[in-house]
């Protein structure tokens, strides 16, 4: 059998069926052997240790279900495999073309088999003085042209799944390629709205942006207004000069998930400022209006 599964490849290929749904082991194995048309079926020994490092990893997890553990993949696995969607349409293109090689050693022995029989026949008749009776001859033939059509019809098998796995395979490419070009534009385009945002807000936002920035302070006992002036000022300009905030959360496929992250980081940001700098009723006060204004600038934005 060619080798399909080197280094990784298989680790990749358990991560795509469990993304289809959640799977046993035993029913990893089948779904493996039907996607070779029956010519393959790796070994309980095979899937059972590499679902385990898979769950040690924290890509796949499982539940207990009539005495069988059912994995499931878990969001770290969803991350590693949109970021290698294409090595898996190629790892399915490959497959494909695996089974045709498979198909192809399968003729090429029925081909050998039926050399065989014909020399043994032809042997067997010269070897003695009566001749083959005809039905066994007959029944010789037709043991031949079944094993014929069978290998011609695993042979027409084959190249159709190969033709439609190129054809899948170039799909998800491009498939991908467009998520990612869209979760990124999605990202910038949230990303320069929080910006405005901060750079709009001074006060208290500013305040906290001006500090997670290296700008002022905003303890709980400064409020003055010459000292809110300054805050403010140092506010706006270090959220302008910030415009690669969140610049190190790299996109993925997943435009929502890109959003949870960034928000996540924005929530990081801000609790970070408060705890280093404390925060007064009044900055508490100017917080919330400013975050319902934000709020508002962002639902109003997805939701149009």
């Amino acid at each position: 059998m060619p080798p399909v599964f080197a280094h990784g490849r298989l680790r990749l290929y358990l991560l795509g069926l469990l993304d289809e749904a959640p799977r046993h082991g035993y029913e990893v194995i089948r779904l493996l052997e039907e996607r070779f048309q029956g010519l393959y079926a790796p070994s309980a020994g095979t899937v059972y240790p590499r679902l385990a490092k898979l769950e040690a990893e924290g890509l796949v997890t499982y539940a207990t279900e009539g005495g069988r553990k059912v994995y499931s993949i878990t969001e770290a696995g969803r991350a590693e495999l949109a970021d290698r969607r294409g090595e898996l349409a190629d790892l399915e293109l490959e497959i494909r073309d695996s089974v045709s090689e498979l198909a192809a050693e399968i003729r090429a022995d029925v081909r050998g088999a039926a050399g065989d029989l014909r020399r043994e026949m032809r042997a067997a008749a010269s070897a003695t003085a009566t001749p083959v009776e005809d039905a066994s001859w007959a029944a010789a033939k037709e043991e031949l042209r079944k094993a014929k059509h069978e290998w011609k019809e695993q042979a027409r098998r084959a190249k159709d799944e190969s033709r439609r796995a190129r054809e899948e395979a170039q799909q998800a490419r491009r498939q991908a390629k467009e998520a990612q070009e869209r979760a990124r534009e999605e990202v910038q385009r949230i990303a320069a709205q929080f910006q405005e945002q901060f750079a709009k807000s001074g006060g208290m936002l500013g305040s906290l942006a001006g500090a997670w920035l290296g700008g002022g302070s905003a303890g709980a006992g400064s409020g003055g207004g010459a000292t809110g002036a300054a805050n403010a000022t140092s506010a706006t300009a270090s959220a302008a000069a910030g415009s690669d905030w969140a610049e190190d959360l790299a996109p993925t496929a997943d435009p929502a998930r890109d959003l949870d992250r960034l928000l996540d980081r924005f929530r990081d940001d801000v609790r970070d400022a408060a705890r280093d700098h404390g925060v007064s009723p009044a900055q508490l006060a100017e917080a919330r209006a400013h975050l319902a204004a934000a709020a508002a600038r962002v639902t109003g934005t997805l939701r149009g």
